[in-house]
């Protein structure tokens, strides 16, 4: 069949043209004239040739014959030789010295009328090597052939290195396209591919015939090094695998371009047509948009076509990512061409940067983020820095300036990179108090760095030049805002005479997607705001406007109106009210301090006691004693009229906020509160400056107490539910710290009821607060802990350090009573932590907690700490301070001290009332138990059951009971200690009490003695008998047996048993030590013992008092 074809073919060729006949011999050509050394090789076959001779056999015999004649001429022409071998099939190979030879001759092939024939042509340069006097063999003739592979027919491929030698000596109207670096099959080194084009010839192909391609990118070279974007390029190339056309949308300087170029050189492997970017910054004309883009990518002119045509031909089919870069001055233009890319190239992805989103159909807009301050704008600081200054590092002494660099220059890398630039002449400290005029300091960037980027002022100044003249207005006016607002607040303040509020929400959406705002979802609804950078500028802009002032009363008005909402609670939503009103902190301190500057203190003061709830509730105590203080020393140093109203309401809220404070030595501010408010006539003020005054005078409750009471009666007459709530949390307040638990209970359960109805929750948690403190000291320890978490983790969600602190001091306290140790200790030091900017009243309760932990852990030095930091935190409150002193006898008796613990339980008795009296008695009674006064400890015992029993209050029963309990032992009546101590044992389990640690061993030697006494099965029996005993019955049995005498006051009868053993063993000839480690008794304690002995037998030495015992033992027997 072939050979039938072959005569076919000659046969044609022979009607065609006599000279058309093939040579019989390939020397014919020149073979002699072979070149050596550096040649280029023309490779080049029939696409689909065998398909052709099988289906088209008569024209493919034609057209062979005239492939023949037209490849003899054309070699000739341009000088071409053709070795012996010419491979297989219809392929063949011709050596040129010169590649721009090469080339024409590849041209003119691919010009040649040789239908149905479509030639596949590869040229290479390269050394070559002789096989024989007639042929080539080697690498660069197996690298031609495998750029040949790669083409389809019509189309001629050149290598990199033919692409160079002829890049300026192509035919007439011929260019080169790149078309990648391509991986040659069994070929290791890449190679580059150029396309050769030309008006005359099919320009347009498919992607190479390779399955492995390394793409040609178009990308700057990076001189600095990357920092940080992990996060951001992640959902970067995330949103570019599902989305054809992503725009990177920020601020100028936020890092668009920098982050753009990152994420497309990561994927730059997943684009086989290539990667490349396009700098729109310098063009101003859009009609150069795709012409820029031509350039960008190495493309030529193409006469004839159109510069999107060419375009378009080009990229066609190709898996190709593009980078437009700084689109925002040429978004119409922009908007075309993505169009006509999408519509025109189905694998085409492109990324662009902008100011604001290009606007088309598809698009997804992602705004790139500031640098997180935390690390990645401290990390850029660094690096840039250490470009000026080899030596700069970040230290733990200049870590914090730098980061408040950082915060201030909003993590901006321009920014942030400008002002790193200035440590090769200033000092951190002086380039973060530079800041303020910011667009001074942060200038002198890269000289190779566009105009726009060289300086701050520049950067935002080519965003403003985008903007019409109302987006100006609205941009210059949105500066007065700190720290964001709402659309409410833009177009109040930002409407005007030549805006219109109803216009402020378009015009803000335009500099949203401008980048000169940023919009942010919080909590459902939607709060602006301008990076600092940018509202500096702003602020500028306003001043030249000459209507600041106008701009910032309107401000001023607005913010003052919304803290206004706080003075008329509004039912269960008023948490929500004060949330909002504190999420405007920022915009109320600026109009606060606007009012001042205006010298308009009535409008400041109201504005500060409007804020009292946002004071209280939130943990803002501090800030708003220093409003108060700064107008009232406005007022004083230039004397205003300010209404009697309005100052009166400033002096009593700020007398409110002393109280939470506990700073009880500026309570004259109450008091002039008061008189101006009865002078003026005005209930509700009057009931304001009541409540200041009770609160004052709580930490001195017998005091308070008749303000709290007329305050009481008269919210309760003109029906001020929340202002009764709040003195119902003050009145059980009071009551607690004086120990009143029936009054404290009464008070904090109606106040905590109104305050819940009316959504009041901060008086609601001080009630609550008191009615658990109150429940734990009445004995319902597992109720108050549940009750003061409750508070703390309500507290801690609504920022209010007040009352969490408050709650974790006393949850520390009934943590310890109720055994739960590290829980105890867990909450003080919360508290501490907690209570720190709270003055000293605060802090001194979390130490009381602190102390409480500890001794019940049986950590006498850490308890002894504790004790030390608590009295000195409650020096100004010797009242207060009382209730915790008695606690702390406990610390000095369990290290041995006992007159310490004696001085201290004196001090707590005299100084306290109601329950902490009892308790103080409490700890007195144990401590005279261990001096060896028995009178006293029985005394302090019994009163104390009577005034807990008088309460109900259980908290304390079994401690004055084991006091008791020591008592009958010494006295001999063991059953009725068994019963005491049984009755103890069985109310400190239902009410979730433990004994504290330090008290173990004591406890157990007592037990020990008292079985070995009574008998193990007396002991049960007497246990159990007072185990069944109600708290009541116990306290019953207990005082029927007060006011018996029970020994005499002097002679050998009134010795107690204790006092016996300490005779018995000084006869025995003990020292005072060695008798303290026989009865496991301090020795100080052994002193007091012998004491009481010369006292009460009238011998004043141990050798007498031998004696003495010598004869008492002869009588005995």
């Amino acid at each position: 069949m072939f050979a039938a074809l072959d005569h076919l073919m000659l046969a044609s060729m022979s009607r065609i043209d006599p000279r058309a006949e093939t040579p019989s011999n390939w020397s014919d050509l020149g073979v002699s004239e072979l070149p050596t050394g550096t040649v280029t090789l023309l490779l080049a076959d029939v696409e689909g040739s065998t398909r052709l001779w099988q289906t088209q056999p008569e024209e493919m015999a034609a057209a062979i014959a005239r492939l023949d004649h037209t490849v003899w001429e054309v070699i000739s022409t341009h000088h071409g030789v053709r070795p012996v071998e010419q491979g297989e099939g219809d392929s063949f190979v011709v050596a040129f010295a010169r590649a721009s030879d090469a080339v024409a001759c590849a041209l003119e092939l691919q010009r040649a009328p040789l239908a149905p024939i479509r030639l596949r042509i590869g040229l290479h340069t390269g050394e070559v090597q002789l096989r024989d006097e007639g042929n080539y063999m080697g690498p660069t003739i197996n690298r031609t052939a495998r750029l040949r592979d790669l083409a389809h027919g019509g189309q001629t491929v050149l290598s990199a290195t033919t692409e160079d030698l002829v890049f300026d000596r192509l035919p007439a109207d011929a260019w080169l396209i790149d078309l990648g670096a391509h991986q040659l099959r069994d070929l290791p080194r890449l190679e580059r591919i150029a396309q050769l084009c030309h008006p005359d010839l099919r320009n347009d192909f498919a992607v190479l015939r390779t399955g492995e391609t390394v793409v040609s990118q178009h990308l700057p070279v990076q001189l600095t090094s990357f920092v940080g974007r992990e996060a951001e390029m992640r959902d970067v190339r995330r949103l570019l695998a599902d989305s054809r056309l992503v725009t990177l949308t920020g601020a100028g300087g936020v890092g668009k371009t920098r982050l753009a170029v990152q994420v497309a050189a990561g994927i730059a492997d997943e684009f086989g047509g290539g990667v490349g970017l396009v700098d729109l910054a310098p063009i101003t004309d859009s009609d150069l948009v795709p012409l820029t883009v031509i350039r960008a990518l190495g493309l030529p002119d193409h006469p004839g076509r159109s510069t999107m045509d060419t375009l378009l031909r080009f990229i066609g089919g190709r898996r190709l990512l593009l980078v437009l870069d700084n689109c925002e001055h040429l978004l119409a233009a922009c908007a075309e061409l993505v169009v006509a890319l999408q519509g025109g190239c189905p694998a085409v992805r492109l990324m662009a940067t902008s100011r604001e989103p290009i606007g088309v159909p598809g698009e997804v807009h992602w705004r790139v983020p500031s640098l997180s301050l935390a690390d990645e704008a401290m990390e850029l600081f660094a690096d840039r820095a250490r470009h000026v200054r080899p030596d700069f590092c970040l230290t733990e002494s200049n870590s914090a300036t730098v980061a408040e660099i950082c915060r201030r220059l909003d993590g901006v890398p321009l920014a942030l990179e400008l002002a790193a630039a200035r440590v090769r002449v200033l000092s951190l400290n002086e380039i973060r108090d530079s800041l303020h005029d910011r667009f001074r300091l942060l200038t002198g960037g890269a000289r190779t760095a566009v105009r726009r980027q060289q300086t701050l002022r520049a950067s935002v100044d080519w965003s403003f030049g985008l903007l019409t003249q109302p987006e100006r207005i609205v941009f210059a006016r949105l500066a007065v805002f700190v720290g964001g607002f709402d659309l409410n607040a833009a177009e109040t303040v930002g409407g005007g005479d030549d805006v219109q509020s109803h216009h402020v929400l378009d015009l803000l959406t335009l500099l949203v997607d401008k980048s000169l705002v940023v919009a942010e979802m919080t909590s459902g609804a939607t709060r602006y705001r301008m990076l600092e950078t940018m509202r500096q500028y702003a602020l500028e802009k306003l001043g030249e406007s000459g209507h600041g002032d106008d701009v910032r009363a309107r401000h001023r008005d607005h913010f003052t109106g919304l803290a206004a909402v706080l003075d008329a609670p509004a039912g269960r939503d008023y948490e929500e009210h004060i949330d909002r009103v504190r999420s405007e902190i920022d915009n109320l301190r600026a109009a606060f301090a606007w009012s001042r500057e205006n010298s308009d203190l009535e409008l400041a003061s109201h504005l500060a006691s409007s804020l009292q709830p946002l004071w209280l509730a939130r943990g803002r105590i501090r800030e708003g004693m220093a409003w108060f203080d700064a107008v009232l020393a406005d007022g004083a140093a230039h004397p205003i009229d300010v209404a009697p109203a309005v100052r009166a309401r400033a002096l009593a809220e700020n007398a409110v906020l002393d109280v939470y404070m506990g700073a009880t030595d500026r309570a004259e501010r109450a008091w002039e509160a008061l008189t101006i408010a009865r002078d003026i006539d005005d209930p509700a003020l009057v009931l304001r400056a009541l409540t200041a005054c009770g609160g004052i005078a709580v930490y001195d409750p017998e005091a308070g107490r008749p303000y709290l009471a007329e305050a009481i009666d008269l919210a309760r007459s003109i029906g001020d539910t929340w202002g009764l709530s709040q003195i119902l949390g003050l009145q059980a307040f009071a009551a607690v710290m004086a120990g009143d638990l029936p009054v404290a209970l009464a008070a904090a359960e109606e106040g905590r009821d109104l305050a819940d109805a009316i959504g009041n929750r901060f008086d609601s948690r001080a009630c609550r607060w008191a009615l658990g403190t109150a429940r734990g000291m009445a004995g319902d320890l597992v109720g108050a802990v549940a009750q003061l978490q409750e508070v703390a983790a309500e507290a801690d969600v609504s920022r209010d350090v007040l009352w969490r602190s408050g709650a974790l001091s006393l949850q520390a306290v009934m943590q310890a009573w109720h055994g739960g140790l590290s829980e105890a200790r867990d909450a003080a030091n919360s508290a501490i932590t907690a209570a720190a900017p709270l003055g000293a009243f605060h802090p001194g309760l979390a130490y009381a907690g602190l102390t409480f932990a500890t001794l019940a852990a049986g950590d006498v030095a850490a308890a002894e700490d504790a004790a030390a930091a608590c009295r000195s935190h409650f020096d100004a409150y010797p009242k207060m301070g009382a209730i915790w002193i008695g606690i702390t006898a406990y610390a000095a008796l369990a290290r041995g001290d006992v007159t310490a613990a004696r001085q201290r339980a004196d001090d707590a008795v005299a100084a306290t009332t109601g329950s902490h009296r009892a308790q103080a008695l409490i700890a007195r009674a144990l401590v005279a138990s261990f001096q060896g006064e028995p009178e006293q400890t029985e005394r302090d015992a019994h009163d104390a059951l009577a005034v807990l029993a008088g309460m109900q209050a259980y908290g304390g029963v079994p401690t004055a009971l084991e006091c008791l309990a020591r008592l009958a032992v010494d006295a001999g009546r063991h059953r009725e200690a068994a019963r005491h101590l049984g009755a103890a044992d069985a109310i400190r389990q239902s009410i979730g009490q433990v004994l504290f640690r330090i008290f173990d061993a004591v406890y157990e030697a007592s037990l020990a003695a008292l079985r070995d006494a009574m008998g193990e099965e007396d002991f049960e029996s007497a246990w159990a008998e007072g185990a069944a005993m109600s708290a009541d019955e116990a306290i019953a049995y207990a005082q029927r047996r007060r006011g018996e005498r029970k020994r005499p006051t002097s002679g050998w009868a009134s010795l107690t048993p204790a006092e016996r053993n300490v005779v018995r063993l000084v006869s025995e000839g003990l020292a005072t030590n060695d008798i303290a480690t026989r009865l496991f008794v301090s020795p100080r304690t052994v002193q007091t013992h012998l004491t009481h002995i010369y006292a009460k037998l009238g011998v004043s030495s141990r050798i007498k008092l031998a004696q003495e015992a010598a004869r008492q033992n002869e009588r005995a027997v």
